[in-house]
């Protein structure tokens, strides 16, 4: 049955079709060492998938992924950053996670799934390169050690989404707000002394699954104890360790 957000969702899809027409980096010359495509590169059949490859350039604050939306490939971050989400209860937005340089996007509707369960919107201006569903499986056939990297690395996101739900099961609304400062020092260091990502308060909220307004108290309550410096949306940590021992009962950090 086609609801308003599945023919919204195929607009998108026939919208966007037309865009996958740019070439760009090459994979062999791309800097990003850990990108599945290029660990693979000596294998013949993956050489001749990153020719396939397009490119595509997203404004910040630009969708490029629409839950329910028909599944056409993954998505590798060449440059930029993105929040991966869903649609919660009452239709309140659910960030799953926050992807950097190098990252896919795209999975979790890759593969038996007919549509993507997820959304993806760049949160500052974006590249990232494309490979077409066909594509990546008439691949996946053939190379069987570019298929192993694909299954370990599926084992390692469903370890992440787990862990995940321990941490929102488990701490309590301060703890988890840590956790999430925590997470995105590490995974964006800093810029400029400051955590290299800049999200408003609602973002946190939809991160961590709770309330703005109290992660404006949890942030609020953590400045004052100097465990954190804030300037607007920016954030600084400036004692990484002693922010740890907040959570340090837990004896785990999530989200690597």
């Amino acid at each position: 049955m086609y609801d308003n957000t599945l023919k919204l969702a195929i607009q998108f899809q026939h919208s966007t079709s037309k865009k996958y027409s740019l070439s760009g980096t090459s994979c062999q010359t791309c800097s990003n060492e850990n990108c599945l495509i290029k660990r693979n590169l000596k294998s013949s059949f993956t050489l001749e998938l990153a020719k396939t490859k397009n490119e595509i350039k997203c404004k910040k604050g630009q969708q490029f992924i629409l839950e329910g939306a028909p599944v056409i490939g993954l998505f590798f971050i060449l440059q930029g950053k993105v929040k991966v989400l869903r649609t919660g209860i009452n239709g309140r937005e659910q960030i799953v996670r926050f992807a950097n340089t190098g990252e896919i996007i795209g999975h979790r509707g890759f593969g038996t799934e007919e549509y993507y369960s997820i959304g993806a919107v760049a949160l500052e201006d974006t590249t990232l390169c494309y490979f077409s569903k066909d594509s990546l499986q008439s691949t996946l056939l053939k190379d069987s050690k570019f298929t192993y990297d694909m299954m370990l690395f599926y084992a390692n996101e469903l370890n992440k989404s787990e862990s995940k739900v321990k941490t929102l099961s488990q701490m309590t609304v301060r703890e988890r707000v840590v956790d999430a400062l925590l997470y995105i020092n590490r995974k964006f260091k800093q810029e400029n002394n400051y955590l290299g990502l800049v999200l408003s308060r609602r973002e946190y909220a939809d991160f961590v699954g709770t309330s703005e307004e109290q992660v404006i108290r949890v942030l609020s309550s953590l400045k004052k104890e100097k465990l954190i410096i804030s300037s607007g949306k920016r954030i600084r940590i400036p004692d990484v360790a002693k922010l740890q021992k907040e959570i340090s009962e837990h004896n785990y950090y999530l989200h690597c």
